[in-house]
């Protein structure tokens, strides 16, 4: 271990409150932004299969776009928002709470001593488990309450909480956690990468 010279300034860590303020308006002004591009990514990606000689619903993104504004106006590539923007500031505290949860029982000490790559990497893995919990019932509506209209089965859920509502009551817990196993296999490495990164960076 190398020797520091001068006086060593501990590791800051970051209160829940503080981590659920600010990461939490993080993740609102990051939906707003992102919200109509996951839109039509999303409409793009379940869109019905034409039949031989026919065209696809949306030929490109920028089809997909002009014909959501067209047919249901800017709100449409809005639709079911509410359920990602009441889950983001739960989600991103309980994500920092994670990480510095995954870094507290990791360290040797209560000197505040740095931790190794591999252990942040680590920490944040810790963090996608914990986000990943909060997160999967908003991503099922969400995706739900996006392709509905293109379901050709006309209009099932008259909005996010109401889609929320029947889900759980068509299926239970286990309608509104469909997917988990994907979502943690995707998030889990993703956010152990993302904070081991940005530590690193921060560190060079």
């Amino acid at each position: 271990m190398e020797e520091t010279t001068g006086e060593q300034r501990p590791a800051k860590q970051a209160g829940l409150l503080k981590s659920f303020v600010a990461g939490g308006f993080g993740g609102v002004c990051n939906v707003l932004v992102g919200y109509p591009l996951d839109t039509i990514k999303v409409r793009l990606q379940t869109q019905p299969k034409p039949a031989p000689g026919e065209s696809p619903l949306y030929a490109s993104a920028v089809d997909c776009t002009v014909k959501t504004i067209r047919n249901e106006g800017i709100r449409g590539l809005y639709k079911g928002m509410a359920s990602p923007l009441a889950g983001v500031t739960p989600i991103f505290a309980i994500s920092f709470y994670g990480y510095e949860f995954g870094k507290k029982i990791q360290r040797r000490s209560k000197d505040g001593g740095n931790l190794t790559l591999t252990q942040i990497t680590i920490a944040g893995f810790i963090s996608g488990v914990f986000s990943t919990t909060v997160m999967v019932p908003f991503e099922r509506v969400k995706c739900v309450m996006q392709v509905q209209r293109d379901s050709g089965k006309g209009m099932k859920y008259k909005g996010s909480l109401d889609c929320a509502i029947k889900l759980y009551q068509e299926g239970g817990i286990r309608s509104s956690y469909r997917g988990v196993g994907a979502t943690l296999l995707r998030d889990v490495p993703a956010t152990g990468a993302y904070f081991g990164v940005y530590e690193y960076c921060c560190e060079e």
